[in-house]
């Protein structure tokens, strides 16, 4: 009989092995394995990233220059603060203030608060609640020239249906887009119409996260309706609101495309001429390539002081 083997077999030596330790390897091959596998969601993240700069962040930059240039006959020069003093002493760039501000106070009267009460009113719907969030909603899926196009019907001074509408409740027809008294009230008005779905699904949202019981409770005390909404409705849905608020005149104080189709962008006597719109003039009217960055660096700063003062507020309220 033979002594057993102090060697231990291939077999022995694989049975008492023990386990690789998971993702051991050469070096660099977890890393390399990761990255293979996360290759797709790096390829759309660059692609984005290049996308951003070059379409977003560029701009911003070359306007940041442009806006202390001056270019004449292919040659660039640094002119300083001249194109600022050229916008300044354009009668037209304080007709556009005052016309960009009419217009945000207005939006804001009808943009801001309408959407707000028709969400109040959808919510107090329990059923079609589909129904009535795409009805109001529909008017944004439109294509903007598709809305000028009905609110230009609707204003048209001779067979517009809203003067058709006053003629039979015997009201004085009106110049809706020629009388510059109202022109701009009329370019609200259709802007409100063209862009508050998307307000008032927001809105919607906040109002159904509100606890029902808050609302029981208030019944029981009595509360009416105005009551429950002042008391109630409003506090819950604060922070939506201010963002809302910040938003609404961060985007009225851009506008542009419903001036510029319903009125041609200038209105009677100039009466919706905006800041943007004057941009545009200044840089395809013109040729004025550094007034309309100077312009627009301008209302960027104006912009970014609301957006400043609101981080500010609200950081104060979380305090």
């Amino acid at each position: 009989m033979s002594a057993p083997s102090l060697i231990p077999s291939k077999a022995d030596t694989s049975r008492h092995a023990p386990p690789r330790a998971a993702g051991s390897g050469p070096p660099g091959g977890h890393f390399t394995r990761s990255l293979r596998r996360n290759l797709t969601a790096h390829g759309f993240l660059i692609g984005a990233v290049i996308c951003f700069a070059l379409f977003s962040w560029y701009p911003m930059i070359r306007e940041f220059f442009l806006a202390f240039q001056k270019t004449d006959d292919g040659q660039t020069t640094w002119v300083g603060l001249d194109n600022l003093t050229t916008v300044f002493n354009d009668p037209a760039f304080w007709q556009a203030w005052r016309n960009t501000l009419l217009f945000t106070l207005l939006a804001l009267v009808f943009g801001f608060a309408v959407p707000f009460v028709v969400a109040v009113v959808i919510n107090e719907f329990h059923h079609a609640q589909g129904y009535l969030r795409l009805l109001v909603y529909l008017p944004v899926m439109l294509p903007p020239v598709a809305s000028v196009l009905l609110f230009k019907y609707l204003y048209d001074p001779g067979y517009g249906l809203l003067n058709e509408l006053f003629r039979f409740v015997g009201l004085p027809e009106q110049q809706w887009l020629q009388d510059p008294d109202i022109s701009m009230l009329s370019v609200v008005i259709a802007s409100t119409w063209m862009n508050m779905g998307g307000a008032t699904l927001i809105y919607l949202a906040a109002l159904q996260g509100i606890p029902g019981e808050l609302y029981e409770a208030a019944e029981l005390d009595g509360a009416g309706l105005f009551r429950k909404i002042w008391h109630i409705t409003v506090p819950q849905t604060r922070l939506i609101l201010s963002l809302m608020l910040l938003m609404q005149i961060i985007a009225t104080m851009q506008v542009f495309v419903e001036p510029f189709l319903l009125t041609g962008g200038a209105g009677p006597e100039g009466s919706t001429t905006t800041v943007v719109y004057l941009i545009y003039q200044y840089a395809f009217n013109f040729n004025n390539y550094g007034a309309a960055a100077a312009l627009g660096l301008l209302l960027l700063v104006i912009l970014a002081g609301f957006s400043a003062a609101y981080a500010k507020l609200s950081r104060a309220d979380d305090e």
